[in-house]
Parts: structure tokens; sequence; C-alpha cells
């Protein structure tokens, strides 16, 4: 899976396309987490905010949520596209 071209801002999409094999599924998936609306094209307000943030961004945010630490607290490793904390 060679996700790791699909880094950057506003590239969610193609991203998971990336990772699970094909766009259909991929929408499906934003759809069900409500990051796009039913149209398959329309983001909605959150779904924006996600892809307007880069693939480490993402990562940081979700480990910040998980973790309940200030993103300051954790390092990111694009291999696994994971944010875990510093040691």
């Amino acid at each position: 899976m060679n996700t790791e071209k699909f880094m950057g801002r506003n590239q969610m999409l193609q991203r998971l396309t990336a990772q699970v094999g094909n766009k259909e599924d991929a929408i499906r998936i934003l759809q069900e987490r409500g990051h796009l609306k039913s149209d398959g094209k329309t983001w909605t307000e959150e779904g924006a905010k996600r892809n307007a943030m880069t693939a480490e961004e993402r990562a940081l945010d979700r480990g910040q949520s998980k973790y309940g630490r200030p993103k300051s607290d954790l390092k990111y490793n694009p291999k696994t596209n994971k944010a875990v904390l510093k040691k």
C-alpha cells in the first residue's frame, strides 16, 4: 500500500482510497464517519476541517484524543500513520 504520496492537505479521499483499495469503499467509510454528504462529493463541515489537515495533523489529532495529552507530547510516525507518546 503506497499511501505516503497522499500525505498533504486536501488528500484525505485519495489517501483513504489508497488504503482500502477502491474509491467507492473510501467514500462509504467517509460517509459513515460523517465526513462526506450522501452525494459522495461534498464535504461536511467536520469533513472539510479534517480534509484540510495533513496526514500528520490528523494522526496527532487522533493521538491527542486517545491519550488526552497535548500534541507537543506526541510524535508522529509516517510509516504507521500513528502518533505515540514521546519517551
